[in-house]
C-alpha cells in the first residue's frame, strides 16, 4: 500500500444494534414475564415508538417475541427457542464464528473475543455445542513472523478525535504525528489506520504493528472525505466488510 493525497448518529446503525441485542437479553433475563414497551423505552432512554419498532424488526427477523395484551402485559420471549439476536442458523453461527476468530492478531481482539463469547451464550445449548465443536475442525495457517496491533487502533478508529501516533516508518526513523483518522484497510494479514496527516498535509496509512503508542485526544477533527484515489492502490479492490 503506498501513501496518496488527500460520527455516529444518535440513532445510527451501531446504537440500534447494541439495542436489539440488549433487548433480547432484557427480555430473555425475566421471561416468560413480560416487560412492557414503556418500560423499556425508559430503560433503552428512547421513545416507546423506537422500542415497538425495534421489537417489530426482531419479530420480522423470526424471534418468538409476542405481545400479552391488559394492564401486566408487555412483551415476552420464548427464550429456549431463541437462536440469538439475529435468529442464527448453525452455518450463520459457524460463519460469524469463523469470521471473529480471523480476528486473533487485529486491533479488533478483545471485542471479537466477547463477540464469541455473545454469540455461543444466546444460542441454546445443543447448538451451541455443535457450533463450537464445527468451529473447532477450522484452522487458520499463521507465520510465526505474525505481529499484533496495539488494541488502541480500534480506539484511534472509533473515536472520531483527533489522534497523536508514535510511529516508525518502513526505514524504521521515528516521528510524532497529529492525525485526523478516516478509515482503515486490512491486505494480507497487515491492518493499516487510514489518516489526513498534519505533519504531511495529505492521506497517508499507518500500519498498525509499526505503532509504538496511540493517543486519542479530545480534539474533533474537521469533516473530511475519503476517496478510494486518496490511497493511490496500485493494485487489488477496496472492498468495505458491508459489502455484498
Amino acid at each position: 500500500m503506498s501513501c496518496g493525497r488527500g460520527g455516529v448518529s444518535d440513532d445510527g446503525s451501531v446504537n440500534r444494534t447494541d439495542r436489539l441485542y440488549g433487548l433480547v437479553e432484557e427480555l430473555r433475563a425475566v421471561a416468560p414475564r413480560p416487560r412492557s414497551a414503556r418500560r423499556l423505552a425508559e430503560r433503552f432512554e428512547v421513545s416507546v415508538r423506537t422500542i415497538e419498532r425495534d421489537l417489530a424488526a426482531l419479530q420480522q427477523s423470526g424471534l418468538p417475541i409476542w405481545a400479552e395484551p391488559g394492564r401486566t402485559g408487555g412483551y415476552v420471549i420464548d427464550a429456549s427457542a431463541t437462536l440469538g439476536p439475529a435468529g442464527f442458523t448453525l452455518d450463520e453461527a459457524l460463519a460469524v464464528l469463523i469470521g471473529l476468530g480471523a480476528l486473533h492478531h487485529s486491533p479488533f481482539r478483545q471485542s471479537a473475543r466477547t463477540a464469541t463469547r455473545k454469540v455461543l451464550a444466546v444460542m441454546p445449548d445443543r447448538d451451541a455445542a455443535r457450533a463450537s465443536a464445527l468451529a473447532s475442525r477450522v484452522h487458520f495457517l499463521e507465520s510465526e513472523e505474525d505481529t499484533t496491533v496495539p488494541v488502541a487502533f480500534a480506539e484511534a478508529l472509533r473515536a472520531d478525535r483527533v489522534v497523536q501516533l508514535r510511529y516508525l516508518d518502513a526505514g524504521g526513523a521515528e516521528s510524532s504525528r497529529d492525525v485526523e483518522p478516516l478509515g482503515s484497510v486490512e491486505k494480507e494479514g497487515q491492518w493499516y489506520l487510514v489518516a489526513w496527516c498534519r505533519l504531511r498535509e495529505g492521506v497517508r496509512a499507518f500500519r498498525g504493528d509499526r505503532m509504538l503508542s496511540v493517543r486519542v485526544t479530545d480534539e474533533r477533527p474537521p469533516t473530511r472525505a475519503l476517496l478510494a484515489e486518496d490511497l493511490a492502490i496500485q493494485y487489488g479492490r477496496l472492498r468495505s466488510v458491508i459489502d455484498d
